[in-house]
């Protein structure tokens, strides 16, 4: 499929968006939830008030999208892109799907393909990198069907309810995920 000409805030199931008024709020309800916050990051679990997620990401090294879904224009989560190096062209990626219910719909897999697209098409970055907690099964299936590759592990990098767990790196290049839609090279060494 030829991405240039596709509209990248759009997937299958989900859109991208900018963050609303009521968007805080939600974005607080989620960290409600111990597996979301478990799941979504490798910082201490706590609940986080409204006013956390009311200033916007968005800046020079950080590009932030609410996702609604298609269907009703429902909040589900958040896709983001980190630290992002122009010299480099490199950037994190982070993908957060708020409740139980609206995982293993097919959100995660739609939002971190849109997140590529957006990565690769519009921002011409060369490589993407994220880290997961080697429990998050679901995450690192959706990761790896994405093309990302395992670079490596922080070996029991992550404590959870008294246990230790690793930290998988994993990374992306344009090249590969161009060469996985069978597209021309973007480029790269």
């Amino acid at each position: 499929m030829d991405y240039r000409f596709r509209d990248l805030f759009r997937g299958e199931l989900l859109r991208f968006a900018a963050a609303q008024p009521d968007d805080a709020a939600e974005l607080s309800r989620f960290t409600e939830s111990y597996d979301y916050l478990r799941n979504v990051d490798t910082d201490y679990a706590v609940p986080q008030p409204a006013a956390f997620f009311e200033q916007a990401e968005n800046g020079k090294n950080t590009i932030e999208f609410m996702l609604r879904t298609l269907e009703d224009d429902r909040l589900v989560g958040f896709a983001a892109l980190h630290g992002i190096e122009w010299n480099n062209r490199s950037s994190r990626l982070a993908v957060g799907i708020g409740d139980a219910e609206d995982r293993g719909k097919g959100y995660g897999k739609d939002a971190v393909a849109m997140l590529l697209r957006y990565a690769f098409l519009e921002l011409n970055l060369e490589r993407i990198s994220l880290e997961v907690i080697a429990y998050n099964e679901a995450a690192i299936r959706v990761y790896e069907k994405a093309g990302f590759a395992v670079e490596g592990r922080l070996r029991e990098a992550v404590l959870r309810g008294g246990r230790r767990y690793d930290l998988i790196a994993m990374g992306l290049l344009a090249r590969e995920w161009a060469a996985l839609r069978g597209d021309a090279p973007t480029g790269g060494a």
